[in-house]
């Protein structure tokens, strides 16, 4: 990814951060498609942590021009000392820069560890092995709770453009109706908490839909590309 996005900057090309994981990589995967039908490079970024601090990195350098926050499940991790934790200072930097974001909870209905290295108070939580060198614990309640208000604290001093995208029916591939994770009061929870710590003039948008929903998808491009046309500077491709 380093070297990807190196070769990218280089090449002064406008560029899109995205955050992914596999349990959001479909939303991911259609709203790329479409920001690069605009003539938009995105370059995505695997939400485990490294990948997270590679953003931030990126992003408080000046190299991206905004970003699609799909997928902040290093925040969880951060909260409960999961191993995908990108450190305290994730989702901060395109604030503090004043670029555009839309930002999403993908996967904020987990915490990631390995397997032999689940913290005592937690083995008896809700668990899931995703694969033999991951376990992924079920965020409850509480938990979103506090996600929500730290997700709020730190948009909240953002100096650019934010709107959050809320998809109702689940927060990730295993938060959907019928899957493992489906927990429809842990993630009100978070937005009710999120809603609570945010200023007016950022919009939480709440949709009738799945994160992996391409329609889903498709609307947060428009929420994008509606930020990046208020830009000053050429237009890149056709974007609106």
């Amino acid at each position: 990814m380093a070297e990807e996005g190196e070769e990218s900057v280089c090449e002064e090309r406008p560029l899109i951060a995205a955050t992914m994981f596999g349990v959001t990589t479909p939303c991911v995967m259609e709203a790329k498609k479409a920001l690069e039908e605009k003539g938009y490079e995105v370059l995505v970024f695997h939400a485990n942590g490294p990948g997270g601090m590679a953003m931030e990195q990126l992003v408080g350098e000046g190299h991206i021009q905004a970003v699609l926050d799909i997928t902040t499940t290093e925040l969880p991790d951060e909260l409960c000392g999961g191993k995908g934790s990108a450190g305290p200072n994730r989702l901060e930097k395109a604030g503090e820069r004043g670029i555009p974001q839309v930002v999403v909870p993908g996967a904020m209905d987990m915490v990631n560890y390995f397997p032999d290295s689940i913290p005592p108070q937690f083995r008896t939580r809700l668990l899931y092995l995703h694969n033999p060198a991951t376990a992924l614990m079920r965020t409850n309640v509480e938990e979103n709770r506090k996600l929500g208000e730290i997700m709020g604290r730190k948009l909240s001093w953002a100096k650019g453009p934010v709107v959050v995208y809320i998809p109702l029916r689940g927060f990730s591939a295993i938060d959907a109706e019928g899957q493992p994770f489906y927990d429809p009061e842990a993630d009100r929870a978070f937005v009710e908490a999120l809603k609570d710590n945010l200023p007016p003039t950022i919009p939480v948008i709440e949709k009738e839909a799945h994160i992996n929903d391409p329609a889903f998808a498709r609307d947060l491009v428009k929420a994008l590309l509606s930020f990046l046309d208020r830009q000053p500077g050429p237009a890149v491709g056709s974007p609106g």
